[in-house]
């Protein structure tokens, strides 16, 4: 891990839901991509399984695996009307 990289997604969890204003994404949604890069970049460029990312998130972030699949089939667009 970078210098500060964790330090930067360890903050209060009363920001997890409120968007940036530079991007729009949550705390949460980009502790997914962010976690979700390192992942892939780990293993070679390879798929990811769910719950393995589903375990680096919650390192970083309070979420339930409702919540968790709510956010990614949002990020992915996969699973919504």
């Amino acid at each position: 891990m970078r210098a500060g990289a964790g330090a930067a997604m360890s903050e209060g969890a009363g920001d997890d839901w409120v968007p940036d204003a530079r991007d729009g994404l949550t705390r949460a949604e980009r502790v997914i991509l962010w976690q979700l890069d390192l992942l892939q970049k780990e293993r070679g460029g390879r798929g990811v399984s769910t719950v393995q990312l589903y375990g680096r998130v919650v390192e970083h972030v309070s979420l339930s695996v409702g919540q968790f699949q709510r956010i990614l089939q949002r990020l992915t667009g996969k699973g919504l009307r």
